[in-house]
């Protein structure tokens, strides 16, 4: 795919390396003239693109013209209208007199986008400040023609590398590209890995294309620093280069429209790993944020205990731990001195998916199949007070106990009752996928779960939710869910509703908006507890009866004695 309005002299240094299929090309042409969601686009605002250029160290101080910078996905243009708008002060401030602008600054640049209509926009805003600056018409358009790029930047291959990479990259879910696309990602890009947005191997692209020293700074969702998908490209960042600042966005209205999921500011460089700086929810006003960026630029005294450093935040594939030293200091002896909780004999799980509930979930006595064929089912409204109060809904198990989808000749009711509602199911990918299995739920059904005493867990909690289930129903998707073979439930239930199994989760989880964490296996998997026949017959019972009583601050104090905390770790759990 060609670079619209390059010269031709031009067109190798730009290229989209397509390995010749058409499906390829078509679903790009797709995404071309697609809409804002299906782009993944998201708007900055101007003060915090302004800050991260100051983190970047882009600043019209420097003669930029010798520096090049990259954007890899332009959009309404509010990351390289300032970055323009910084290299044409330095031009004037650096310049010689008779150098031409569209001699000198055709290199410094370079910047990316795939929409057709965006890219069109930005290029005539673009010109309009060209032409502000005094820029001369051939000029404009030798630098117009040198700088925007209309192409896919994960597939677009460029000549030499760049100082600076800055911008906001798409955040575009999987199931929104087309697969040929997809499969043409994944062949190139090492960290696209599970269910990872589009941003992920931006990312990647841009730190492979940095040169020594260079810099990447992007603001975008904080998901992949936690998530199991952001795994591999945590490890690329830890293996070759230096997280060298970290800006916790949360609660700040760093984009012109609301996001779910808490952004963040990294600027990650290619050079020796040290300390990352660490700043937290900065007031966005130009005033503040100005200062901030020196802040974290100069360090040691100037920080004033509003810039943190913290070592080795990038270990391997490990999730980056980026909150307060104090705590982090308390999870890593806890973790030091005891197993995981699924190492002490317990295990995690979440409850069953079944990609059309409105037909395999309803009221269990008006499920119209074979009484075998059925499960009483528990959902998150169940037990918003903290106990269950079954509403009365089942689920449809199109399972064998050893794991095979059943005979429909041997169930006629529920047969006929999958019919009745087949084209529903069929619509799903997953029936999709498996034809022959047409009627499986997405997740297997265990009914043993069903009539096991556990622990229920909501996905998305402000502070710890466990509600103890005597084992008598069946756990929907949204509900986590915690058995054990040593440890007493009620013990444990007091466990995981301390400030203890809070820290652990707030540690190592991604928040929400209003502050809510997310209670998920992966999470849940990392709180570490004793080993059951090491809690003295006391402390078990104090345990028990906090968790029955609902007792929270007799959980948190049953808690700390478990874990033998010291006073100043408890100060740490308290802020």
């Amino acid at each position: 795919m060609t670079t619209q309005r390059q010269p031709t002299a031009r067109r190798a240094e730009f290229q989209t390396s397509l390995p010749g299929f058409c499906p390829i090309e078509t679903a790009i042409s797709t995404l071309a003239v697609g809409g804002v969601e299906q782009r993944g686009a998201i708007f900055t605002r101007r003060e915090v693109v302004e800050f991260i250029l100051d983190l970047a160290g882009y600043s019209a101080r420097t003669p930029l013209a010798q520096l090049r910078l990259l954007e890899p996905s332009f959009g309404a243009g509010n990351f390289i209208l300032p970055a323009v708008e910084r290299l044409l002060e330095s031009f004037r401030l650096h310049s010689r007199k008779g150098d031409r602008a569209g001699e000198a600054l055709t290199a410094a640049i370079r910047a990316v986008e795939l929409h057709a209509d965006t890219f069109d926009r930005t290029r005539v805003e673009l010109n309009a400040l060209l032409q502000l600056y005094d820029i001369a018409e051939r000029d404009r358009a030798r630098l117009l023609d040198a700088w925007l790029v209309r192409g896919d930047f994960l597939l677009t291959e460029f000549a030499g590398q760049f100082s600076h990479v800055i911008g906001n990259p798409p955040y575009v879910r999987q199931e929104l590209i087309p697969d040929a696309l997809m499969q043409e990602y994944r062949r190139r890009f090492a960290t696209i890995y599970d269910r990872a947005d589009l941003y992920i191997p931006f990312i990647e692209h841009s730190l492979e294309l940095l040169e020594e020293n260079g810099v990447v700074g992007f603001i975008c969702a904080d998901r992949w620093m936690k998530n199991r998908y952001g795994g591999p490209l945590r490890k690329l960042v830890s293996d070759r280069f230096h997280l060298k600042y970290f800006v916790d966005m949360v609660d700040t209205p760093a984009f012109h429209s609301d996001v779910i999921a808490y952004p963040a500011i990294v600027v990650i460089a290619n050079e020796t790993p040290s300390v990352t700086r660490v700043a937290r929810r900065p007031a966005v006003d130009s005033k503040h944020l100005t200062a901030l960026a020196k802040k974290m630029q100069t360090g040691g005294e100037a920080m004033n205990g509003h810039v943190h450093e913290i070592p080795s935040v990038a270990n391997g594939a490990e999730p980056w731990v980026l909150e307060s030293f104090d705590m982090l200091a308390v999870v890593r002896r806890i973790e030091a001195q005891f197993p995981k909780v699924e190492e002490a004999g317990c295990k995690v799980g979440i409850g069953v998916a079944t990609g059309a509930d409105q037909v395999f979930i309803g009221k269990f006595d008006e499920l119209d199949v074979e009484p075998s064929r059925k499960l009483p089912l528990v959902m998150t409204r169940d037990i918003l007070d903290g106990t269950v109060n079954w509403r009365g809904y089942g689920v449809i198990n199109p399972f064998e106990d050893e794991g095979k989808l059943v005979s429909l000749a041997r169930f006629p009711k529920l047969a006929r009752y999958l019919e009745k509602h087949g084209d529903a199911i069929r619509n799903r990918h997953v029936s999709a996928k498996n034809p022959n299995s047409w009627y499986r739920t997405i997740d297997r059904i265990y009914p043993e779960l069903a009539f096991r005493p556990k622990l229920l867990i909501p996905d998305i909690k402000g502070d710890a939710h466990v509600v103890f289930e005597e084992g008598k129903l069946y756990p929907h998707h949204n509900l986590y869910w915690m058995t054990a073979n040593e440890w007493h439930l009620r013990a444990l239930q007091a466990v995981l509703l301390s400030d203890v199994a809070k820290l652990f989760v707030g540690i190592y989880s991604t928040k929400m908006r209003g502050g809510y964490l997310r209670f998920q296996a992966q999470y849940l998997r990392r709180i570490c507890i004793p080993r059951w026949a090491d809690v003295s017959l006391t402390l078990r019972k104090r345990l028990v009866q906090a968790a029955k009583q609902r007792n929270f601050r007799a959980c948190n104090e049953a808690a700390f004695e478990l874990y033998r905390l010291t006073s100043s770790e408890r100060a740490a759990l308290n802020g």
